[in-house]
């Protein structure tokens, strides 16, 4: 006599026909995409429905190891040796995020009301999970950040391909990847077994990011030495879109109104703020030649850094171009934010005393 299905398991396997769904709506329309929007479509329009999802665990952040592989791989001695030239584009990144937290500060806290903790993770654009366990041990309202950076990274990630396609005139149909078939069995294992160790060893040492950086990291070292020459297959890249699809849609689970007025209205407008300093510091790289546009449409999106990763590789972008900028972003944020959240009370205290 089979078990019966806990209440967890049925919300997971309704997500995943969902999901499905969603990737064969979206396939058989021809949209852009469809592993990626498909799933986060179905499940955000589901989400906002009321319906009983469930996100996928320890699963969906394995899949996210994938991406830091395909990042690692692309770091070549050929980009280590193009570092140089990315030097004064990667010097603007710190200006940008001192902009974005003059701009994002003030207007979560005097717009919406927001307390000093939650304005200040709410402006960062970090990683959304950074973002909320920095958040939660400053005393910050956790699901206002989560709401927040699911919106920024929701309407980053369904702009970003229409600008691409409209305003760039790039396709976003490059190949993602070769066939699992076209690869030979001692890389695969090879990939397996550095997505495993730098994921769990990125964990053991309190690595921020650990299932991508860990991965990246382990597999940069492999590719530099010559040992890695390949991406992970497009199968794995798939499933990955597949699975950021699913968190993204499923972040509105359980969703108010009232959220939807403050939380997700003051997301959405602060990412048209945050998307118009992306395009003047994308103005800037491009003017002085410092990227090419899309180079530079990419670097600067405060999008997530799993994202960005599926995005510069369906628009055939420089991977490592892109990658560096939201490493040397997501670094500062890390590193800074927490010391910069602290400052921010400090002053507040003593403006208020």
């Amino acid at each position: 006599m089979p078990l019966p299905l806990t209440p967890a398991a049925r919300d997971r396997i309704l997500t995943l026909a969902l999901a499905t769904a969603g990737v064969a709506v979206f396939w058989l329309l021809g949209l852009p995409l469809p592993f990626l929007f498909g799933p986060m479509t179905a499940c955000l329009i589901a989400a906002l429905a009321g319906v009983r999802l469930r996100g996928m665990g320890q699963v969906s952040v394995a899949a996210r190891t994938i991406l830091g592989v395909a990042v690692g791989a692309s770091v070549t001695p050929a980009l280590v040796a193009q570092l140089p030239q990315m030097a004064l584009s990667v010097a603007l990144i710190p200006v940008y995020i001192i902009a974005i937290a003059a701009i994002g500060v003030p207007f979560f806290r005097k717009v919406y009301g927001f307390d000093w903790p939650t304005s200040w993770y709410a402006a960062m654009p970090g990683g959304l999970q950074d973002m909320v366990i920095f958040g939660q041990e400053a005393g910050a309202d956790v699901r206002a950040l989560s709401l927040i950076h699911a919106t920024r990274v929701l309407v980053i990630i369904t702009l970003a391909p229409l600008i691409l396609t409209f305003g760039f005139g790039q396709s976003l149909d490059n190949p993602i990847g070769q066939p699992v078939g076209d690869i030979p069995l001692t890389e695969l294992g090879i990939m397996v077994v550095a997505a495993l160790v730098g994921w769990k060893g990125g964990e053991r040492i309190g690595l921020f990011g650990a299932s991508i950086l860990g991965p990246m990291i382990v597999t940069a070292g492999l590719s530099l030495t010559d040992i890695i020459h390949f991406r992970p297959p497009a199968e794995a890249i798939l499933a990955a879109q597949y699975l950021i699809g699913i968190g993204i849609g499923v972040g509105y689970v359980g969703v108010t109104l009232h959220e939807l007025r403050r939380d997700v209205a003051a997301g959405i407008v602060f990412v048209l703020i945050l998307a118009g300093l992306a395009a003047l510091f994308t103005e800037i790289v491009v003017f002085f030649e410092l990227a090419r546009p899309v180079e530079g449409f990419l670097a600067f999106a405060p999008g997530g850094q799993a994202e960005m990763t599926v995005l510069a590789i369906v628009a055939g972008a420089d991977l490592g171009f892109v990658i560096v900028h939201h490493l040397t972003r997501i670094l500062i944020v890390i590193s800074g934010a927490p010391l910069a959240a602290r400052l921010f009370r400090v002053s507040d205290r003593d403006g208020h005393g």
